[in-house]
């Protein structure tokens, strides 16, 4: 695992408002410290820079671990995940309560391995959003 240099981990935190920036949930309602996720891994030769770097809670990163695509379950054509440095979310993705829904192959191939509507995610977002955290506002 690399080292992030601290004034770099800085920078992807602020620029992520302290919030995760797959599945929108804010790093003060977690338990874990949130990761500085490679969105391209390093095993693909990705770069420890800002423009690849990005803010994931635990069960994100956990749940994309290195992978960089997936068969899109509609298409079965090979996609690439959400790239948050170069994708807008909500081109991908909309909420439906605190539902996670898919619009694209992007967003389809990203919900599926990060498991977003997994049932005790789902239960943790409606109880952040119960109190007004839920999405995150950054």
């Amino acid at each position: 695992m690399t080292h992030v240099p601290t004034e770099l981990r800085r920078e992807v935190i602020e620029r992520a408002g302290n919030c995760c920036e797959y599945c929108r949930i804010q790093q003060d309602d977690y338990f874990f410290t949130f990761e500085i996720d490679h969105i391209i891994a390093e095993k693909h030769r990705g770069k420890t820079t800002s423009d690849n770097l990005c803010l994931s809670c635990p069960d994100c990163n956990a749940y994309k671990g290195s992978d960089i695509a997936s068969l899109d379950p509609e298409t079965n054509e090979l996609t690439m995940l959400f790239h948050p440095r170069k994708h807008n979310w909500s081109d991908h993705f909309k909420l439906n309560g605190v539902r996670i829904e898919p619009l694209t192959a992007v967003g389809r191939v990203t919900e599926f391995l990060l498991r977003f509507n997994m049932i005790e995610r789902v239960i943790d977002r409606e109880l952040f959003g119960s109190v007004g955290h839920y999405p995150c506002n950054s």
